[in-house]
């Protein structure tokens, strides 16, 4: 038997921060960044909650590290606040999930409500059980994982993401398209899964350039915003693969931004995980034709399984170019000899990482490392 449930409510639509007027705590703890606070955005979630007394913490960093979580933690049971507000990107909200999980627990404080607010749509942080915490000296990323970690409530408010530079735009969309794909031909993928995974993925291939190329389209804007959150509760359920798995691993070693790292890697593991042996193969994997029946409905088919995977890896590699991404980790500015010393690492790690286990495709070391060379220097796909 299967189950498929979704705890967070998701608020959503023009002005749908006025919902946190509705929160019933007397005391809200708000996580964020400086950027947040700098920038004045932080008031849109602060006036909605009237004469409520509010404390912000926004000392939040990329990739944030187990000492600021430690921090928060004790700021938190300190405070006793009735409710936890994540505001931001990815990091944000990872921080501000692990700091409700570990709180909740040390403090005494399981009454607490988690709302999300996503201010880059990327993630899907604000649906998914997920987060990832950094250990700087081991050069490690963590992903943690538990039901606690879930929001009780996300708000997806387009105004947030109108001013969006277009390279976060590019990063965090093809982190989008990445979740949605492996979601997609995860092993623990369901008929609901399937169908927010296809949808946020056909989102992607049509509104991304737009949302990329014009700041002022806001309906590009809004429904990436959207795709972002669909994402996250197909991956949330049916887990990811080894994308991911390499990605969380670069990460630890390189200051590579998520989304950046995943889009260098996906048409290479597309590649990898379609598995298609020859020109003219009797078989096809089940992943190669999930991600073909993705190309054929967003008009990229070539009449065979076989063209549908490659002109899907192609329109991958077109998006990057004219989104003005790299290419490979060497545009990155990563030196190849430091990179060779680190793919060993980056290989092993990536098998012990939680995204293997629901991977199409099994992967050895070696491939991992072939993946990687290929990812390096960029280019376009063998096949």
């Amino acid at each position: 038997m299967e189950e498929f449930n979704i705890k967070t409510s998701v608020r959503f639509g023009k002005d749908a921060l006025s919902c946190l007027g509705e929160i019933h705590a007397d005391k809200v703890f708000i996580v964020t960044d400086p950027y947040m606070v700098e920038s004045g955005m932080v008031n849109q979630v602060t006036e909605p909650l009237q004469d409520r007394k509010y404390k912000v913490f926004s000392k939040v960093v990329p990739d944030p590290p187990l000492e600021l979580v430690v921090e928060g933690v004790k700021e938190v049971i300190a405070f006793r606040p009735g409710a936890v507000i994540a505001l931001g990107g990815g990091s944000a909200i990872d921080e501000a999930k692990a700091v409700m999980l570990f709180a909740r627990q040390i403090g005494n404080l399981p009454e607490m409500e988690f709302i999300a607010v996503p201010t880059t749509s990327g993630t899907g942080s604000e649906v998914t059980s997920f987060a990832v915490i950094t250990d700087k000296e081991k050069g490690v990323k963590y992903p943690l994982i538990d039901k606690g970690l879930l929001p009780d409530v996300a708000v997806l408010d387009s105004n947030l993401v109108k001013s969006l530079p277009p390279a976060i735009v590019a990063d965090t969309g093809m982190d989008v398209l990445t979740h949605a794909l492996e979601a997609y031909v995860s092993t623990s993928a369901n008929a609901f899964t399937d169908a927010l995974a296809e949808k946020a993925a056909l989102t992607v291939l049509k509104y991304l350039i737009r949302s990329n190329q014009n700041m002022e389209d806001s309906e590009a804007r809004e429904q990436m915003h959207v795709a972002s959150c669909m994402a996250g509760l197909a991956f949330d359920r049916a887990s990811l693969g080894l994308n991911h798995a390499i990605a969380h691993n670069i990460g630890g070693k390189f200051k590579v931004p998520h989304g950046r790292a995943n889009a260098v890697l996906l048409p290479f593991v597309v590649e990898f995980n379609a598995d298609i042996q020859g020109y003219n193969p009797k078989e096809y994997t089940k992943a190669a034709k999930k991600y073909a029946a993705i190309a054929g409905l967003a008009g990229l088919s070539g009449g065979t399984v076989r063209m549908g995977v490659k002109n899907l890896v192609r329109e991958i590699q077109k998006m990057q170019e004219m989104m003005h991404m790299p290419a490979g980790f060497k545009e990155c500015g990563i030196s190849q000899e430091e990179f060779r010393m680190q793919s060993d690492a980056i290989a092993r790690g990536a098998l012990a990482d939680n995204c293997m286990k629901t991977n199409p495709r099994p992967a050895s070391e070696q491939d991992i490392s072939e993946i990687l060379k290929k990812a390096y220097n960029g280019g376009q796909a063998s096949r």
